[in-house]
């Protein structure tokens, strides 16, 4: 447990594999707005039958019970709207099951470290690699019969998962646990209830290519008129031929809008998707499709001109950009974000400090290395224990969000993306880099140096500094003096050329000219005069 893991390869972040638009249906009549319903809460009720179907089959699901469950909703509605209701179907159940493998990695971390803690003794202190022994025997007696319930919790997910057992609640468990809350929520049973039935309707429709406009089901024309199959039952609405229903309101994309016209005309499968905003009374259309992957430049080619190397922190975004060579150059820069008040709120402040972060990058025709962050079994209180803020800390951090809005915006700016393991980052750059870096005119933070270890794992470079030899032995025998220089490495021996003018504050100009001398090395025996050995504060590319 106290060993350092094994730290992987930087490698270059591919692409978004798709596009979503949203915009809002502005002016919808009352009747709109009941038939939108209607649509919605019918086929919402055979998406939870068929959604009930597929959970009871489990892991004995075939092509052939598939066939089965979209006849029968088929019959209620149309092939179309049975075909979208079934894959939305195998989504939710195939993220059901990824969130019940990431639930069985997260109690057993928790275990892990439950179990460690109780086998060493009583008011044991911990160090930077393991933590230690509990602080009293109350806390330690709490804890093992924590480690019983956690053992129990995770033996019954584990029997789930052989049984291909999940639990998915239609409109979300947040949702439904809210409604034993309302107090705390600050909501009247009324609006939980509008919430509850706006999040379980269904009003999503698949693209498909060769027909009129890209979909047959939800159809936008290229004029923004939005209408919709009515399923079968409710075919005495429509209001215009083919038991199609249209709305009185107009749609304009104002984000990739002509993107979204180009598919359209050219009548390209486009999804489209209808729902109510119950906060703020509103109806949104959105419209999304897949785009061809993003042929990704190589690892050499993003690392030639050197990378900008980026922080992740609860508030702000700290970067500094270094060279080829992994020289931090210029100033450090900080990309500010308040992560408080509404999700509009906090997506938008994400979004502006990602925004000036790409357009730095951009003038400089730079890639960006960030850390490949992953959470999940940061914030247990297994692990940290009584830290509740420092989890809080972590939590805060806009991970998912920020990694989601960070590739797609530097796919649309052309801006290559590097990431790098997140292992010891903090630590090994306030360790070698934060002291150097700083001076009389600057302060360098320990955000600022893990951005400078960041760029320079995302650049194939150690981020250890140059060291001295060592003292008992200040020559070549115990290997070269400098991490930087491998024994490969050209004229690597041979004579320094001669700067003009002071190197650094400490060591004289043309100082170490003669490496290849041995006469003029500072050695025992030789007939140079003896002094104390130089080291450079900072790495000066050779």
């Amino acid at each position: 447990m106290s060993e350092p893991r094994e730290v992987a390869a930087p490698f270059v972040v591919p692409g978004p594999s798709g596009v979503a638009i949203r915009t809002r249906l502005k002016e919808l009549t009352a009747d709109d707005e009941k038939v939108l319903c209607l649509v919605g809460e019918h086929l919402g009720s055979l998406a939870a039958r068929d959604l009930k179907a597929r959970c009871a089959a489990g892991l004995e699901h075939d092509s052939e019970q598939w066939a089965q469950r979209k006849r029968f909703l088929t019959e209620a509605s149309s092939s179309r709207w049975a075909g979208s209701i079934t894959k939305a179907t195998h989504d939710q159940w195939a993220l059901a099951r990824r969130a019940q493998l990431a639930h069985i990695q997260n109690l057993e971390a928790g275990i892990e470290a439950v179990e460690h803690r109780l086998s060493q003794p009583v008011g044991q202190k911990g160090s930077k690699k393991a933590p230690g022994g509990y602080r009293s025997r109350r806390e330690w007696h709490a804890k093992s019969r924590r480690l019983r319930v956690l053992g129990d919790r995770l033996e019954a997910v584990r029997a789930d998962r052989e049984a291909g057992v999940v639990r998915v609640v239609r409109g979300g468990k947040r949702l439904l646990n809210t409604r034993h809350h309302l107090e705390q929520a600050r909501l009247t049973e009324e609006q939980w209830r509008r919430r509850w039935q706006a999040g379980r309707r269904f009003l999503a429709a698949d693209g498909e290519s060769g027909k009129k406009f890209g979909n047959e089901t939800l159809r936008v024309t290229p004029d923004g008129e939005v209408s919709i199959k009515l399923p079968a039952p409710l075919a005495h609405l429509a209001n215009a031929p083919h038991s199609r229903y249209v709305l009185t309101a107009r749609v304009r994309f104002a984000h990739r809008g002509e993107q979204w016209a180009n598919r359209v005309a050219a009548n390209r499968a486009i999804a489209y998707r209808i729902h109510e905003d119950t906060v703020r009374g509103r109806w949104y259309l959105t419209a999304s499709w897949a785009i061809p992957p993003v042929q990704t430049v190589p690892l050499a080619t993003a690392r030639a001109n050197g990378v900008i190397g980026v922080d992740t922190n609860a508030d702000h975004l700290a970067a500094w950009r270094l060279d080829a060579h992994g020289n931090p150059t210029g100033e450090p820069r900080r990309f500010d974000y308040d992560l408080s008040g509404t999700a509009d709120h906090r997506d938008a402040q994400v979004r502006h400090a990602l925004i000036r972060l790409m357009h730095w990058a951009r003038r400089h025709g730079l890639s960006i290395a960030i850390e490949d962050l992953d959470f999940t079994t940061e914030t247990t209180r297994e692990k940290h224990g009584r830290r509740k803020r420092f989890r809080n800390l972590i939590s805060g951090m806009p991970v998912s969000r920020l990694r989601a809005r960070l590739v797609s915006m530097a796919a649309e700016l052309g801006i290559t993306l590097v990431a790098v393991d997140p292992a010891y980052t903090s630590r090994w750059g306030a360790e070698h880099w934060q002291k150097p870096l700083a001076g009389k005119t600057r302060k360098t933070s320990r955000h600022d140096a893990a951005a400078v270890a960041i760029g320079r794992r995302a650049l194939g470079h150690p981020i250890r500094r140059r060291t001295a030899p060592p003292r008992t032995h200040q020559s070549d025998g115990c290997g070269h003096r400098t991490v930087q220089a491998r024994p490969g490495t050209p004229r690597r021996e041979g004579n320094r050329p001669r700067i003009p003018g002071p190197r650094t504050r400490s060591a004289g100009a043309g100082r170490g000219e003669n490496a290849a001398d041995q006469n003029a090395e500072h050695r025992s025996g030789r007939s140079a005069e003896h002094g104390s050995w130089q080291q450079d504060s900072l790495p000066l590319s050779l």
